[in-house]
């Protein structure tokens, strides 16, 4: 499985009524600006203590601003067992260019 996972695809495999964890990893206040629809909140400083909370079987899509640091949860996730994380290239960003202008930019 890729590390990445385009903004068309996770919108595609969505509108399909696979079940995807949109895990936003941004600060509250990026969080405050634009978010995904049903997508759950966890600073990425909060995963290591929080991961928890997701279920390691699950389809989860990683959330930042550009798509730095979801490569990073991504990388860390995969390396504790979650074998089907991938990140958003391009992060919230490219959804708000290619899938949901409604998202603002910031």
């Amino acid at each position: 499985m890729d590390y990445e996972i385009t903004p068309q695809e996770v919108a595609r495999r969505r509108a399909a009524g696979e079940e995807l964890v949109l895990l936003d990893v941004r600060e509250h206040w990026e969080r405050g600006t634009a978010s995904i629809a049903d997508s759950l909140h966890m600073p990425m400083d909060e995963v290591p203590s929080r991961m928890q909370e997701l279920d390691p079987d699950a389809a989860i899509v990683v959330v930042c601003h550009h798509g730095m640091r979801s490569l990073a949860v991504t990388d860390f996730l995969r390396k504790q067992g979650y074998e089907a994380v991938q990140s958003l290239a391009g992060g919230i960003q490219r959804w708000s260019v290619e899938v949901d202008p409604k998202v603002p930019r910031y």
